[in-house]
This record gives structure tokens, sequence and C-alpha cells, in this order.
């Protein structure tokens, strides 16, 4: 599942661009006339926020408590509402925790209650934009951080909001042309994350390296370098490196050890390398750190491929009963692969008619119409999250899969190749499925006759690509 657009690092990453807004009208603790002192954890997270930079967790929690004290004597605070909400969402994205969303609402609410926006609280606008990013709600978020980009269009945590509001709307172009603002507004580490995802999205693999490469040397404190060093072993992962995929996320883990992406990247680069074992304790350390629905799915699909279907069972349980945001995606895999495909269709259905045209939304809204049976009307789908530029395994493999079943056999023996050739070890189930689909279909000869040239080329009406 790393083939979501808006993964839930860079997510957080812009969730603390956006705090990073909210700490800029605030500064914590009275001035001391005493000799210096080392700042206090509260001042760090907000130093942190200041640089654009992701706070240890500890000084992050320390910050909510500071908030959640001042304002219990100064109700008025608008500024501290913004900071305490803010803060909430980034804790939230960050440990997979939704409990902390509701908090978040309620002090933006606040914050506005006390300074609406007409009278310039762009701070909370913007927090209410990444809350409404972290939920899932691509349009609210867009609407937010337009906006306060009318109204400010120097103000660059706007951009990285923007960012993640446009992929997940599917308007690449205009997260391409955000991506461009915030380079000429500010630099560092979480420009060239940003820049190293865009990258990745439009398929250019050298740049989203080069610029992970620099997100890593521009970071100063553990969090953002152990997040940039995971972003790299997610892209040797991607790529089919598994082996630099696994040294990647073991120098992030020396520097943060519960650094849960990179929990869960190990794993997978584990379950790549033949280490099944390995990969399954450090699946359990993983969800025990951060439980979240994709990490559920992977860890569920490697226990099945091992033919431990009890334990398979009780994780894809759990993903189902779980409480969770920005899960449709994940949970529409769940039920096309391993549960009720019409229900996945449904789910799927009701997700892009809400406005999330991503890639990942195309292509499990694809694969649970192949296997609900639609599978001329799921082709388009799985064009669309083909064709964009991001090369990711799965995506090709299920469109290669929809090929096969409506007789297309040139094309589907292309994309099914290609995703062996893209990640031979993608995923635990189906890189072995799409070797075998390959191996079903044989090789063509050089010299085809013409009537198979034909049949390749004449299959009836084109499946229409979805608007």
């Amino acid at each position: 599942m790393k083939s979501e657009n808006v993964s839930r690092t860079v997510l957080a990453a812009g969730v603390g661009a956006v705090l990073a807004a909210a700490a800029l009208a605030y500064v914590p603790g009275i001035v001391d006339p005493g000799p210096p002192r080392a700042p206090g954890p509260a001042e760090r997270a907000t130093s942190a926020a200041h640089a654009g930079a992701q706070a240890a967790l500890p000084d992050l929690a320390a910050l909510i408590t500071d908030r959640e004290t001042w304002l219990g004597d100064h109700p008025g605070d608008a500024e501290s509402w913004a900071v305490l909400g803010a803060a909430y969402t980034e804790r939230g994205t960050r440990t997979g925790d939704v409990r902390d969303y509701p908090l978040a609402e309620r002090a933006l609410k606040r914050s506005l209650a006390e300074r609406p926006a007409a009278r310039g609280n762009p701070a909370a606008e913007l927090a209410l934009g990444a809350l409404a990013g972290a939920r899932g709600d691509w349009r609210t978020a867009r609407e937010l951080g337009e906006r306060v980009r009318k109204a400010e269009p120097k103000r660059w945590p706007v951009y990285p909001l923007l960012i993640d509001a446009y992929n997940g709307l599917g308007q690449y172009g205009k997260a391409r042309e955000a991506l461009e603002s915030l380079e000429g507004l500010h630099g560092g580490a979480v420009v060239r994350a940003r820049a190293s995802g865009t990258y990745r999205d439009r398929g250019w693999r050298e740049g989203a390296d080069a610029a992970a490469l620099d997100a890593v040397a521009l970071a100063e404190a553990d969090p953002d370098k152990a997040a940039a060093l995971g972003r790299l072993g997610d892209l040797a992962w991607e790529r089919g490196d598994a082996a630099e995929a696994l040294a990647r996320y073991e120098s992030a883990l020396r520097l943060v050890p519960d650094h849960g992406p990179s929990l869960a990247g190990r794993a997978r680069a584990h379950a790549a390398l033949d280490r099944p074992e390995e990969a399954l304790r450090d699946w359990r350390v993983a969800l025990a750190r951060l439980p979240l629905p994709e990490y559920l799915l992977e860890a569920g699909e490697l226990a099945e491929s091992m033919g431990l279907d009890g334990d398979a069972r009780t994780l894809y349980q759990r993903l189902r009963t779980g409480s969770w945001v920005r899960a449709e995606v994940v949970l529409g895999l769940l039920d096309a692969d391993h549960g009720d495909p019409a229900a996945a269709e449904r789910r799927m259905r009701a997700e892009w008619a809400r406005g999330h045209r991503s890639v990942a939304a195309a292509d499990a809204l694809g694969w649970a119409l192949f296997r609900a049976g639609k599978v001329r009307e799921a082709l388009g789908y799985a064009k669309l999250a083909t064709e964009e530029g991001l090369r990711s395994a799965l995506f090709t493999y299920h469109r290669g899969e929809i090929e096969r079943a409506l007789g297309r056999e040139g094309p589907a023996r292309r994309h099914l190749a290609e995703a062996v050739r893209i990640n031979p070890r993608f995923s635990p189930l189906h890189a072995r499925r799409a070797t075998e689909s390959l191996a079903a279909l044989g090789e063509w000869s050089d010299e085809l006759p013409k009537e198979l040239r034909a049949r390749e080329g004449a299959r009836g009406e084109e499946p229409r690509t979805p608007s």
C-alpha cells in the first residue's frame, strides 16, 4: 500500500507546516531576566515549527500541555487555540490516533470564534484545512487553502496543504504549480521532501531520489532526518531494491527507534528478502507503534502468503472493525481481495463521488469493479491509475489482470511484465500471482500471424476512460 499518493509520512509533514503557520504568532513562556537557560520541550516544539520541521513527539505533547494550561487561564487567546488545534492534528496524523481530530476541531472552531476569519485568522483556517486533509476531505482542504492563498499568497505553509489537497483530488498539474510557488518562498528539508514526492508521482525516479537525499542532508532535527531516510527507503523499495530500502529504514530507526513508517518499511523489506519470520516480527512492532489500516492489510497479506490463515483473518477483522479516517482505499482493496467485491465497489464509487480522484482511488475502484465482474468498466479506471506518471507495480499488475480477463493478451502481457520489472516482490500475494498470470499467457513469437495481430487490435469498442 505504499502507492497512495498522499502518504501519511508526507501528510504529517504538511500538517507540521500548518503548525508552523500557527506557531509564528506564538512565543511560549515568560521573558526570564535571569541567565540564559536551555529551551524547554514546548519551546523546542515551537522552534521546530517555526523552521517548518517536525517536533519530537514528546516535545509536541509538551506543547499541547503548555497551551492547554495557558488557555485554562486565558480562554480568549485565539492564537493559542490555533496552535493547540494544529498540534492536535499533527499528533493525530503522526501517531494514527484519530481521537485527536475532534479535539483539534473544537480548538480551531474556538479560535475562529474568538477571532473570525474575516478579522484575520489565517492560522486557524489553515489548520482547519490540514484537519480536513487528515480526514480525507480534500475539497474542504482545497477550499480553505485557496482562500488563505488568495488573501496572503506569500504565506508559505499554505502550499504544502494545497499540494496534498490537489493530489487527493487528482489535480496533479495544480499540485506541481503549488510546489513551484513553495520553492520560491521557502527552502530546506521540507521543500526538498515535497519535491521528492512530486517527482515520484511523475515517474521521475532519479529526481525523487536526489531531492530525498537533499532532504536528509538539510534536516536538522532527528524526526525530520528519520522521515527523510524513511522516504528514501520507500523509494528504494518501490523500484525493487529491497536491500537498499532495508539499509535506509535501519538508518532512520537508529535516529528514532520507534519511527512507525520505517518499522513498517523494514517489515516490508524483510518480506521481499525472503525473511518472513523477521518480517512478521517487525509488523508486530510496527502495528504496536502505529496501527494504520494499510499496515494491517499488508501484515495480513504476508500472513496469508505464509499459510497463517488464522493470523490473516485476525488482522483483516481488526481492519474491518477499526475506527479509521482516510482508509477507504485500503478498505476497498480489503473487500475486493478478501471479502465482498460488491461492497468494495459501492465503497469506492462513493469515495470517487465525494471527490477523491487520486490514482490510488482510481486503482482501487477499477480493481473493485473487476472483482465484482464489471471488467470493461474497470479498465477505464485502471488506465487512469497507470497513465498519470506514478510507476506502481500494484497498479500495473491490476491493469494487466483486467486486460487478461478481457482477452487483450498483448497489453496484459506487457503490463504484467512491467509490474514484475518495476518491483518483483511488490506484494507477498500479488507478485506471485503476477508471475503466474504472465506464465499462463506465454510468449508471443516475433512474427505474429495476421489473424492474431487482428485479434489483439480488435476487441470491440475500447472501454471508455472516466473523466
